[in-house]
């Protein structure tokens, strides 16, 4: 199978198997490129993650965007981007031509109930997993606890956050 293909068919696959947005979607893109395919190191993915978070856009499209890049150019990343998105396409326009007609029924409330605490795991996971490859020392522990109280209780913009902890990294990390 030729590498745009097995870039379509496992961001494909991304999209189509994963609710909940960007972040429910690292775990299987993790497998998919680090463990499946070999396209990338577990370094490698950590730090498209970053560069996906820090550009504007889902990092989901982000992160595909660049895995294709790395594997393939630049028609690698846009046949992973499209595979990523072209799940969702399908499902919305499924689901507008057919939500008017279900969506008082009760199947569709369960259904729907029962899918959101799973993407509560899927982002836990995906925490998890970046949080046991970015947090190796102090330094990073200190940055990590103190963006969140700066986005969580201070309310500030993510992009002076983002600045800030690149500053800290400047100024006390050698």
């Amino acid at each position: 199978m030729s590498t745009l293909l097995q870039l379509f068919s496992a961001f494909f696959k991304i999209g189509a198997f994963t609710f909940g947005g960007g972040y429910a979607m690292l775990p299987l893109m993790q497998t998919e490129t680090i463990t499946n395919h070999h396209w990338l190191t577990q370094n490698e993915f950590m730090e498209i993650i970053a560069i996906a978070e820090m550009t504007p856009g889902p990092v989901s499209i982000n992160s595909a965007t660049f895995v294709g890049f790395r594997t393939a150019g630049v028609l690698g990343s846009v046949v992973a981007t499209l595979g990523v998105i072209m799940p969702s396409v399908i499902v919305v326009l499924l689901i507008t031509i057919l939500f008017k007609q279900f969506k008082n029924s009760p199947w569709t409330k369960a259904i729907i109930s029962g899918i959101k605490p799973a993407i509560i795991g899927l982002i836990l996971i995906a925490l998890i997993s970046l949080g046991r490859t970015t947090i190796i020392d102090l330094h990073s522990l200190l940055v990590a606890l103190l963006a969140f109280f700066l986005l969580a209780k201070a309310k500030l913009h993510p992009i002076l956050v983002i600045g800030l902890s690149a500053l800290y990294g400047l100024v006390f990390i050698p």
